[in-house]
């Protein structure tokens, strides 16, 4: 398996930071699964973007005088690293994320291809005063024994898009690609995320911004490479987030560069949570009652830009190590395509192996979708092969 960065102790703070920060809120954009759809498509690759960079341009030269050298000696003061906010991707890329225990409950499909369970598994963050999370989903696996060699079937974690957890039910929203994927020979878990299905309740979820989600789908990761019960290669799982989901997979990339050994985001959200906000929830209320349910947290995005850019992943795209693929409709109007652009240029300037897809499509994905996971497959088996 792909060895992790180290990353740097963090004070004793660290631990109370953490378990504000592992906790989610969403867009109000619903995600259910359309119905079936044909294999018309049209795609074309693009490997540069047209969105303009949000980075500032460096100062202008100054033709002002540098201070003169003093033959003097002066006491080098080591300035102390700022912490980081307790709601960030920094605090959330501290943290020793974990997970396991991946339980198979009811079958719930059998096919000639696959099996379908009820599953749970553990998400936890390892400090003192924390108890791991309960996290539902469903898990498909392919019939057979699996790949010669015994290492294991290759997997996908499944990172769903934004539904009303108050009318979420288990392994909505990415049925279709769940099933997809095993069809052709990959493990596919389906995580409910933290407040959804039967998945535990954090109360905390309200004070952060969907990074609970990320640990969530980390956990996932450790569950399926420790499992007894499903046979998977540690070494080839990938990360595949929807809407909503893509930016779970982006932070998860983030956080934990090296664990995953590929990512694909369909449709994805902004990789700048102020975008986000701006798109589905500053439309949905009133100023002032949007100041009121932040007001104790954190500014809104005009009040605290710094927050915002510190939940958001772009800053970190220079982290991620794992190639990338973003598959984007055209006809998207939840998710502007432009997001789409402005995010695998990002990614690209900073270094990541980051391909965008384009399909004559909208945000649900009908009639492109059989053509969109054709593609969607073929960069995983050339990313992760037997």
């Amino acid at each position: 398996m792909t060895a992790l960065r180290p990353r740097p102790a963090g004070p004793v703070a660290t631990v109370a930071a953490v378990l504000v920060l592992l906790a989610g809120c969403s867009s109000n954009a619903g995600e259910a699964d359309p119905p079936g759809s044909a294999d018309s498509a049209s795609s074309t690759r693009t490997s540069t973007a047209t969105a303009e960079p949000d980075e500032q341009p460096s100062e202008e030269p100054t033709d002002e005088p540098t201070e003169e050298p003093t033959e003097e000696p002066t006491e080098q003061q080591t300035a102390e690293p700022e912490p980081a906010h307790p709601v960030s991707m920094a605090t959330l890329a501290q943290a020793d994320l974990t997970g396991g225990g991946l339980r198979l409950g009811a079958v719930r499909e059998r096919t000639p291809a696959y099996t379908s369970y009820d599953v749970t598994f553990a998400s936890t963050t390892n400090g003192r005063g924390t108890a791991p999370l309960r996290i539902s989903g469903v898990l498909n696996v392919p019939t057979g024994r699996g790949p010669r060699g015994g290492q294991g079937w290759p997997a996908v974690v499944l990172a769903h898009g934004y539904i009303d957890p108050a009318v979420y039910v288990r392994g909505q929203g990415m049925t279709r690609e769940r099933g997809f994927l095993a069809q052709r020979g990959y493990v596919a878990l389906h995580v409910d995320y933290r407040n959804h299905a039967e998945s535990t309740d954090d109360p905390r979820i309200e004070q952060a911004v969907r990074l609970g989600y990320a640990a969530d789908a980390i956990a996932a990761h450790h569950a399926l490479r420790r499992s007894d019960d499903v046979r998977v290669d540690p070494d080839r799982i990938a990360l595949f987030g929807r809407s909503m989901g893509g930016g779970v997979m982006m932070k998860a990339l983030t956080a934990e560069p090296g664990l995953f050994a590929a990512g694909v985001g369909w449709a994805s959200v902004s990789s700048l949570e102020a975008e986000n906000f701006a798109q589905f929830q500053r439309p949905d209320a009133p100023l002032p009652t949007l100041e009121a349910e932040f007001r104790g947290r954190h500014g809104l995005p005009a009040e605290d830009p710094a927050f915002w850019r510190g939940v958001s992943p772009r800053p970190l795209f220079d982290e991620v190590t794992e190639p990338v693929l973003m598959v984007h409709g055209r006809f998207d109007d939840t998710c502007p395509p432009a997001w789409a652009r402005a995010t695998q240029r990002a990614m690209t300037q900073a270094g990541v192996d980051a391909t965008l897809e384009w399909y004559d499509d909208g945000h649900a994905f009908g009639p492109a979708f059989i053509a969109a996971m054709d593609r969607t497959v073929r960069f995983l088996d050339a990313r992760m092969p037997a």
